[in-house]
């Protein structure tokens, strides 16, 4: 009799644990069936999350996208990352979004991702936090490019990956050693052949493997070992801090970046920290992105790639021979930054940002209620056909006399407040070391590669190339 009894109340309890559940997931759906934009919002708990997440070609919108933009529009409802969402695939409320920063929307980044970045990130602050974060990485950015010797750096490690080189390389693997050196160097003030440099290395990698894995924290897995780099990267870190308070760092020792991190009295140690992680981050994995993107790219256009050299031949004629690099021949590289704009365009290294919804808001004919997440999707933009004539063509010469960093419809690092204040950095290095690969090598893909989103963008086999020096 109790056992029946018991068994009853287990029933009774997982009915009303499903349709609390249930009732949870279609009752925002019911509160602004009117209003919202039309959508679905599948299944209780899972929503549309994992058919969003399914991987496809960066150059493309994906399966999903494609689907409920011919059947809904461009802006639509949807359940993802366990929330009412409103996707937005329109390029003017897409910069709504983004210029009413903290006003009408705030970033929303699910927990996982606060877990593993820690709650000091500038990724996923916002408000006071974020503004006193982003003013020290438009700092980093400003010491960085006045500093003596900064283009140096960038020639002299770029030539040093490209003087390694063999007949055959794995590119992304090349791109991310130049990427982290130079880095590395700027913020830190390390140079590669460091012993703590190896060491941070060595656990970003594994921090990276564990930034786009599974938010599962049970020991052994790559989440979990991730955040385990992640405290191991933070100590070296701090050690880094404290051997240079020791020398006296301030704005009177080197005047580097790390002196100005030290000398900035508004940031505590932990966000300090992770402020230098941030800046390892971006500089490391999206930088050398981009290059592969361009180098991938390049590969499929000889056109593009004819011209390219044709630009950078010019510019090499008028230098000594082995004279480095400078300011004045980086604003020569005109068709450069074309190429540069065009395979950020077609690769979509970030497809899209998480916000949400402050209050109540009101966007043409339809409402975006409170607390529902907001999804700006950038690819949607960069390949919408009324906005950029055959958007699947690799073709840089789209750019000429566009500009290409305050247009709606070119949204590669974001905007508004959030804007990444590391952009121009990433093309300067991207185009110095183009400058010597195209001038020094030829190459062509080892096989079948391609940029495949997961969302996180990659390429699966590294972008394997044949390589072969020009005499």
């Amino acid at each position: 009799m109790m056992m029946g009894g018991l068994f009853f109340i287990v029933c009774v309890g997982f009915i009303g644990l499903f349709l609390g559940v249930v009732l949870d997931h279609f009752l925002p759906l019911f509160l602004n069936l009117g209003a919202a934009p039309r959508g679905s919002f599948g299944w209780p708990l899972v929503g549309e999350t994992l058919r969003f997440l399914r991987p496809h070609a960066s150059n493309t919108l994906g399966r999903f996208l494609e689907d409920r933009f011919s059947r809904y529009g461009k802006v639509f409802r949807s359940h993802l990352f366990w929330s009412p969402t409103i996707v937005s695939c329109d390029q003017e409320l897409n910069h709504f979004i983004l210029q009413n920063e903290e006003k009408l929307f705030q970033c929303s980044y699910p927990k996982p991702i606060h877990g593993i970045l820690g709650k000091s990130s500038m990724i996923v602050v916002v408000g006071d936090a974020h503004r006193r974060l982003r003013n020290v990485a438009l700092t980093l950015v400003t010491t960085t490019k006045s500093r003596a010797g900064y283009l140096d750096d960038i020639e002299r490690i770029a030539l040093h990956i490209l003087g390694s080189w063999k007949k055959r390389v794995v590119f992304c693997e090349e791109a991310r050693k130049f990427t982290f050196s130079v880095i590395v160097k700027q913020v830190l003030g390390l140079s590669p052949d460091e012993p703590q440099t190896a060491k941070i290395l060595e656990d970003f990698l594994t921090f990276m493997k564990g930034l786009i894995s599974f938010p599962l924290y049970i020991p052994g897995t790559p989440y979990a070992r991730a955040v385990q780099a992640r405290a191991r990267i933070s100590f070296t870190v701090k050690a880094i801090l404290e051997e240079r308070r020791k020398n006296g760092g301030g704005y009177n020792n080197k005047g580097d970046f790390l002196d100005v991190l030290l000398s900035i009295t508004n940031l505590s140690e932990e966000e300090k920290v992770s402020f230098v992680l941030d800046s390892l981050l971006g500089g490391y994995e999206t930088t050398s992105l981009l290059m592969s993107m361009v180098v991938y790219f390049l590969g499929q256009s000889s056109l593009s790639l004819e011209q390219l050299m044709r630009e950078h031949k010019a510019i090499r004629a008028n230098k000594k021979k082995d004279e480095c690099l400078n300011s004045e021949d980086y604003k020569k590289m005109e068709f450069t930054q074309y190429v540069i704009s065009e395979a950020l365009r077609c690769g979509n290294i970030v497809k899209f940002v998480h916000r949400k919804a402050l209050k109540d808001v009101r966007y043409k004919d339809y409402l975006i209620p409170s607390g529902w997440k907001v999804l700006p999707v950038f690819s949607a933009v960069h390949l919408d056909p009324s906005l950029h004539g055959s958007p699947l063509q690799f073709h840089p010469w789209r750019w000429e006399g566009q500009n290409q960093t305050a247009c709606k419809k070119f949204t590669p690092f974001g905007g508004g407040p959030r804007l990444c204040p590391g952009s121009e950095l990433a093309k300067v290095e991207t185009a110095f070391f183009l400058h010597h690969l195209v001038l020094n090598f030829r190459w062509r893909p080892e096989g079948e590669d391609a940029p495949i989103a997961y969302p996180y963008v990659e390429f699966p086999r590294g972008l394997p190339l044949q390589v072969e020096p020009i005499l």
